[in-house]
């Protein structure tokens, strides 16, 4: 499901709400995201999942064409972790 395609069903779920609104809410909600994780933060989402950074140090990877040693630099990468409810409503359909 991409975004437009949520945003579409929360319409159609909620008559009484234009989609402008609907479509505000959305990137409102994806915009704290992504902002409490560019702080460092954590958010959690209680029976869905928590969204955490972990970070990568920097280390020396391979070039797999020609095999020559190739410095990668340390980064922070996105990581998100299933709630109990998430877990078990997939593992028993």
């Amino acid at each position: 499901m991409i975004k437009s395609e949520l945003i579409a069903r929360l319409v159609d779920a909620n008559p009484h709400l234009y989609q402008r609104d609907v479509e505000r809410i959305v990137n409102t909600i994806f915009e704290e995201i992504t902002n409490t994780l560019a702080e460092g933060n954590r958010v959690e989402l209680r029976g869905f999942g928590a969204f955490s950074v972990k970070h990568r140090p920097a280390r020396t990877g391979r070039n797999p064409r020609t095999g020559q040693a190739v410095d990668v630099p340390a980064k922070s990468v996105p990581y998100f972790k299933t709630g109990k409810d998430l877990r078990e409503k997939l593992n028993n359909r």
